[in-house]
C-alpha cells in the first residue's frame, strides 16, 4: 500500500546531488530523441536506391519518427502520471530499440515507416518527456542551465551519430548501420533507471526496519489510484492523468501557436541537407561531416544559452528572447538559400548550428515559465501533441517541392519564412495579450498554484 499523505511532506527540489545523475540521463535521451531523425538522413541515398523512391518518400521515415516523438505526448502524460517516470522510460528504450532493429529486416518503404518511424518514435516518446518532467523536478534556481545542459545532448548526438552512420553505411550496408543504431538505442534503458523520483518523505520516525521497507517503496511509482494530494479540508485528491485545464492560460495558447509555425520549417534544413550537399557533387564523408559543424557549434550555443537565460534581467523576459532566437534563425535559412559551394553550406551550418542551439535551449525552460512546473507534465503533452500535426507536415512538403521543382533553394525559404513568422508572432502577443506577472518557477508560487487549484475544486 501507499504511503498516508499526511504522513508526508514535500521535499523542494535539491538543484544538484543525484540530479545531476538525472542531468546525465536527460543529456543521452535529448540526445537519441532529436539527433537521431537527422542522422538516420545518411541513409536516405540508399534507400531511395534500394526501394526505387523519392525524397519525399525517404523524408517521411524522419517525419514520422518526429511525428510520434510529439504525437505521443499526451499518451507519456498519461503513463507518467499513473506510472512513474522510470518504468515508462525502461519501455520506451527497449521499444526504441526494438524499432530499428526490425527495420534492418523490412523488404519495402511501408515497412520501415512502420518500424523505424512509429515504433522507434513512440518509443524515444517515452523516453524524452519522462527526462523533461525529472529534470524539472530537480532543478528550481538552476533550471535554465541544466535544461541548456540536457539540451546540448541534441548537438553532441548530432555531431556522433551522423559521421558514425555514414561509416557504418559504407562498411555494413543501411541494414547493419540500423541494426547497429537499434542496439545503441539500449543506453535509453539505462538512463531510464538512473531517473531516481524526487519522493516526498516520511515525517514520523520509525524503526529501522519499516524505514528501509518504506525506502523501498518509495523507489517504486505509486500504484494508479493511489496517488493523490490534499485539498484544503484535508482531504485525498486524486491526481489527474492529463489536465486540460492548462489551456485555459493565455500564454500557453500563445506559446503553442508559435510552436506549431516554428516545427513547420525547424527540421527541415537539418534533414535534406545531406542530399542536398550530395546532390552538389559534394564527398559523401564531407557530406555527413555537414551535421556535425552543426551539432559542434550546437553544443557550445546551448549551455551558454541556458546561462544567459538565468540572469536575473533575461529570465522574466524569457519569451521575448526565444523570439530572437526564432528571428535568428530564421534570417539564416533565408540568407544562405542560395549557398551551392561546399565553403558557403560550411558557413551556413556554422550560423545555423548558434542560432538553433538557442532555440532548443529556450524552448522548454519558456514553457516551463508558463506554466510551473506543477503543470509541465499536462501542458509539454498537449504541446506535443500539436507540434506532431506540424512536424508530419514540413519535411514531406519540402521533399515534394524538391521533386516537383529540382530546387533546394525554395525548401531555405520556406523554412526560414515560417521561423521568422513565428518569432515576430511570438514577440507581438506576448506584448499585446499578456499581462506582466510573476513568475511561477519559485516552490513559494508552486504551493499558492496548487492551493488555488484545490479551492476552485472543492467550490
Amino acid at each position: 500500500m501507499g504511503m498516508n499523505v499526511e504522513d508526508r511532506e514535500a521535499v523542494s527540489p535539491p538543484d544538484g546531488g543525484w540530479g545531476w545523475a538525472v542531468l546525465l540521463g536527460g543529456f543521452v535521451i535529448t540526445g537519441f530523441s532529436y539527433a537521431f531523425p537527422k542522422a538516420i538522413s545518411v541513409y536516405f541515398k540508399e534507400l531511395m536506391k534500394d526501394f526505387n523512391c523519392g525524397y519525399s518518400d525517404t523524408a517521411w521515415i524522419s517525419s514520422i519518427m518526429l511525428a510520434m516523438l510529439y504525437g505521443s505526448g499526451p499518451v507519456s502524460s498519461i503513463m507518467v502520471n499513473k506510472f512513474g517516470c522510470r518504468p515508462v522510460m525502461l519501455v520506451g528504450g527497449l521499444l526504441a530499440s526494438g524499432g530499428m532493429i526490425s527495420a534492418s529486416f523490412t523488404t519495402n518503404i511501408i515497412q520501415l515507416y512502420l518500424t523505424a518511424g512509429v515504433i522507434t518514435g513512440l518509443g524515444l516518446a517515452l523516453n524524452f518527456q519522462p527526462s523533461l518532467i525529472m529534470l524539472g523536478s530537480y532543478f528550481d534556481k538552476r533550471r535554465p542551465l541544466a535544461n541548456g545542459l540536457a539540451a546540448a545532448g541534441s548537438p553532441v548526438f548530432l555531431s556522433a551519430l551522423s559521421p558514425l552512420g555514414q561509416i557504418l553505411l559504407n562498411r555494413y550496408g543501411w541494414r547493419g548501420g540500423f541494426l547497429i543504431m537499434g542496439g545503441l538505442l539500449l543506453n535509453c534503458c539505462t538512463c531510464g533507471a538512473v531517473m531516481r523520483p524526487l519522493q516526498r518523505k516520511e515525517i514520523k520516525t520509525r524503526v529501522k526496519g519499516e524505514a528501509f521497507s518504506q525506502e523501498l517503496k518509495e523507489m517504486l511509482p505509486p500504484k494508479a489510484g493511489q496517488e493523490s494530494e490534499n485539498n484544503n479540508e484535508g482531504r485525498p485528491r486524486k491526481k489527474k492523468l492529463l489536465d486540460f485545464g492548462v489551456l485555459r492560460d493565455r500564454g500557453l495558447i500563445i506559446y503553442i501557436v508559435a510552436k506549431f509555425i516554428v516545427v513547420l520549417g525547424l527540421f527541415v534544413p537539418t534533414i535534406l541537407l545531406v542530399n542536398y550537399a550530395k546532390d552538389q557533387g559534394v564527398p559523401d564523408q564531407d557530406a555527413a561531416f555537414l551535421l556535425s559543424i552543426i551539432g559542434f557549434v550546437d553544443i557550445f550555443a546551448r549551455p551558454t544559452c541556458g546561462v544567459v537565460a538565468g540572469l536575473k534581467w533575461v529570465r522574466p523576459k524569457m519569451p521575448y528572447f526565444f523570439s530572437i532566437a526564432l528571428l535568428f534563425n530564421g534570417l539564416t535559412d533565408v540568407c544562405s538559400a542560395t549557398n551551392t559551394d561546399y565553403k558557403g553550406l560550411v558557413i551556413f551550418c556554422a550560423f545555423f548550428g548558434l542560432s538553433y542551439g538557442m532555440v532548443g535551449a529556450l524552448q522548454f525552460e519558456v514553457l516551463m515559465g508558463i506554466v510551473g512546473t506543477s503543470s509541465f507534465s499536462s501542458a509539454l503533452g498537449l504541446v506535443l501533441l500539436i507540434e506532431a500535426v506540424a512536424v508530419l507536415i514540413g519535411p514531406p512538403s519540402a521533399g515534394y517541392l524538391v521533386d516537383a521543382y529540382k530546387n533546394y533553394e525554395l525548401i531555405f525559404y520556406m523554412a526560414g519564412g515560417e521561423l521568422i513568422t513565428a518569432g515576430v508572432f511570438l514577440a507581438l502577443a506576448s506584448f499585446c495579450c499578456i499581462k506582466q506577472k510573476k513568475s511561477k518557477d519559485s516552490p513559494q508560487m508552486h504551493h499558492a498554484e496548487e492551493e488555488n487549484n484545490h479551492i476552485q475544486h472543492e467550490s
